[in-house]
């Protein structure tokens, strides 16, 4: 029995670990489809269909390289040609890492202001436009004195971009924000930061907020949802509501057995079991940024709950530093956060499609009312990167706005 528990059970974890390590190493940074759509590369728009409004969605893009050598800008740069006055730019928050656009002053202004103004020149120089929202980072990552640190990025985008909707929702308000970007499709913005922030959050006229209590964002999120019926709404956040990475619970087998690697990426330190306490806490307890928390679920079961009243929705958002795209009851969730990181994402569950890579995703509006999604990924082989995933989105419409009764 002393013999089972020493020698047996030990042997048979580490042959677990290093099966399920070896198998994380075999399909990460490559490209999951479910099933049904191994054949994605069969199926293209109609020749003769016109694209009506082309958005591209940008997520967690704050780590940018500012002297034109980024590849996701140039990427981006690359849409820009091609969609023009059609198109919309969405940057999807964590505009700026580590924390923000901070006072004069700080450590870290030169950079995050360089980077911004980066951003803000690429939506000056486009004949489209572009929206921006925020995300945690740039709430000073959730902590007191984010509110502050969010407006000061809001009035510099506001004071370089001359549209007034350059930034939405405006004044850190949860929204929502709506922008008819094309006829048949519209964008919303949501801020979802405002759910998980733990300090000052706005609220109410005097903040520059229409209305006093919470409880009315969700009645008129749904009111607005229920009169666009007849139209593809685009609803864009920064936190994702289905995703298969980090914030989703879900950890690779090297976190589990390399817990300090997540201080240093050199601490390679085997901590088997041990090491599963930190990632098992991440999964069903959570941090404020992660799923589980009690915070966040409060605000995911709300929106999901409002959502799925619907069939006509894609939802975009960024947080996981990867490209997810998910099909949940008629209705589509995409996770567009790799703009300048990635990090691992597990296939399967209920995503049709996943990758680890540098990258966005673009929505293509058609004369015919198609919707197609494209995942843009950056390429070490092609110059113009490549398209990874691509898929008409079915959505159900009605042909005439229903009453608000």
């Amino acid at each position: 029995m002393l013999l089972y528990f020493l020698v047996i059970i030990p042997t048979l974890l580490v042959v677990f670990f290093a099966f399920s390590y070896w198998q994380e190493r075999k399909y990460r940074r490559k490209p999951f489809y479910r099933l049904s759509d191994v054949t994605w590369q069969r199926y293209t728009p109609a020749e003769d269909a016109i694209v009506v409004h082309s958005v591209a969605m940008i997520g967690d893009i704050g780590a940018l390289a500012t002297d034109g050598t980024d590849p996701v800008l140039n990427l981006v740069q690359q849409w820009q040609q091609q969609a023009q006055e059609k198109g919309t730019m969405v940057f999807l928050g964590d505009n700026i890492y580590p924390i923000g656009l901070p006072e004069e002053g700080h450590r870290h202004r030169a950079t995050a202001e360089a980077r911004l103004s980066t951003l803000t020149d690429t939506v000056k120089n486009f004949s489209g436009r572009g929206v921006f929202l925020s995300g945690n980072h740039d709430w000073l990552k959730g902590r007191k004195g984010g509110y502050a640190q969010m407006l000061r990025q809001e009035q510099f985008v506001r004071q370089h971009i001359a549209d007034p909707d350059a930034y939405l929702p405006p004044n850190g308000c949860p929204g929502p924000s709506s922008v008819q970007l094309a006829d048949g499709l519209l964008l919303v913005v949501i801020n979802t930061q405002w759910f998980v922030q733990r300090g000052e959050t706005p609220l109410g006229q005097q903040d520059g907020c229409p209305y006093n209590h919470i409880e009315e964002f969700f009645l008129e999120l749904n009111k607005l949802l229920k009169r666009n019926t007849h139209q593809r709404v685009l609803i864009a956040a920064h936190h994702p509501l289905y995703s298969n990475a980090m914030h989703g619970g879900k950890f690779t087998m090297k976190q589990h057995i390399f817990p300090l690697t997540a201080m240093h990426k050199r601490i390679y330190v085997p901590l088997p079991v041990f090491g599963s306490i930190y990632p098992f806490y991440r999964r069903f307890f959570g941090a404020y940024e992660d799923m589980s928390h009690r915070k966040y679920k409060r605000m995911r079961k709300r929106l999901l709950r409002i959502f799925h009243r619907y069939s006509n929705l894609i939802y975009v958002a960024g947080h996981d530093h990867n490209l997810q795209h998910f099909e949940v009851r008629k209705n589509h969730y995409i996770v567009s956060g790799s703009g300048s990181k990635t990090a691992f994402v597990k296939k399967g569950g209920k995503a049709t499609f996943t990758l680890e890579a540098l990258g966005i995703f673009v929505l293509n509006y058609y004369s015919n009312g198609e919707v197609w999604l494209e995942c843009l990924a950056v390429s070490e082989t092609a110059a113009t990167g490549q398209v990874a995933f691509r898929k008409k989105l079915d959505l159900i419409i009605t042909r005439a706005p229903v009453s608000n009764s």
